[in-house]
């Protein structure tokens, strides 16, 4: 079985519009985690069909601020639309979708986009190395992959305590329809288990050993990481000292917690430094403005360009992602965007910082 090649061709529709969708159903899986299943009208079915592993943008007005945030899909291929939530302490966003909303309410909804995802029409193994909240795109994955009744699916699940696995019921769901096709191990971290490679954080030697034990790496056909930046890193360092190709390699981040989003200084209206004379292109409007060379270009943009896509401005999600037509921008931290699509000229717009005189950055492309 042959790895399908990664592609960085858009994934996220060019029509960015937001729809208010209402919430059908709301299912606790832990104290502080839910699922949302939304309720999509016949005329947005073909917008919101999703491929398994990609994610939705929800927005929500707080304050007077636009605040929107990225939230992964939990159901399988075909299945009713839903995301799993996990709060964030002190959330605005987290908090709200886990403790108050509700069956009936409307939400603002963006249509599905991500790379997190694969072709999963041909048969093959797959492997998930996730931790915490990582399991919502896993789970969307390894269902739709399981029900061709040939696939493998061997999931690394790692949490704090068993109280805080989100998707334990339809994990151990799916383990009762498909057997011996789908291994899973939970890893806890604060609680211990049976076995000692079991009880501690999912990552570095413990890693290897699991990986050891439950696969044949040749003969695995996709890896798939998602979780926090240290998982992601360690899991990546693994397979890399396995040999394992990097074209087989999957990952998605949920957050990085080691530098937050600078804050927009100043007004583009009223550049007084350095500035460059940027293009944006969106929806086949190019708009011409003169942005300072020390806020990101999203950032700047958006002053004047209200409709240009954002979810996390952490660098992270690739909701911001544009491609550089013309002139140069250095990109401060990447962890949405792979190789080949840098090399092919997309940049995140909420990490980049105009270099050249001139700069066109388009989003349709």
């Amino acid at each position: 079985m042959g790895a399908a090649p990664v592609s960085f061709a858009p994934a996220l529709p060019r029509h960015r519009t937001f729809h208010r969708l209402t919430v059908a159903r709301v299912d606790r899986l832990t104290h502080d985690a839910a699922a949302v299943t939304f309720d999509v009208p016949p005329e947005l079915a073909d917008e919101f069909a999703f491929r398994p592993g990609q994610s939705l943008t929800l927005r929500r007005l707080a304050d007077g601020r636009d605040e929107r945030r990225d939230y992964s899909i939990c159901a399988s291929a075909g299945a009713p639309l839903r995301i799993g939530v996990r709060e964030v302490p002190g959330g605005l966003f987290s908090s709200w979708l886990v403790h108050q909303v509700a069956q009936g309410d409307q939400v603002e909804v963006l249509p599905p986009s991500g790379r997190f995802t694969a072709d999963l029409s041909t048969p093959g193994e797959h492997v998930f190395v996730v931790a915490g909240s990582g399991i919502t795109p896993a789970l969307s994955l390894a269902a739709t992959a399981l029900a061709d009744g040939r696939s493998t699916v061997t999931l690394l699940y790692g949490n704090r305590r068993a109280d805080t696995v989100m998707f334990a019921d339809d994990l151990a769901d799916l383990k009762d329809r498909h057997g011996p096709r789908f291994t899973l191990l939970h890893v806890l971290s604060r609680e211990a288990r049976d076995a000692d490679v079991t009880s501690g954080r999912l990552g570095g030697e413990r890693l290897r050993r699991l990986v050891g034990a439950l696969v044949d790496v040749r003969h695995v056909d996709h890896w798939w990481l998602c979780g926090p930046h240290g998982l992601v890193t360690d899991a990546r360092a693994a397979l890399v000292e396995l040999g394992v190709p990097r074209e087989r390699v999957h990952q998605e981040l949920f957050y990085v917690d080691d530098v937050p989003p600078e804050p927009v200084r100043g007004d583009a209206a009223t550049v007084t430094g350095p500035a460059s004379e940027v293009t944006v292109v969106l929806d086949g409007r190019a708009t011409p403005l003169t942005l300072p060379r020390d806020v990101p270009v999203l950032d700047a943009a958006q002053r004047v360009r209200g409709d240009l896509p954002f979810a996390c401005k952490g660098g992270v999600c690739g909701t911001c992602r544009a491609r550089v037509t013309d002139g140069e921008v250095r990109m401060r931290r990447n962890y949405a965007l792979e190789p080949a699509e840098v090399a092919a000229g997309y940049v995140l717009t909420c990490q980049s910082l105009p270099v050249s005189d001139r700069l066109t950055v388009d989003y349709d492309q």
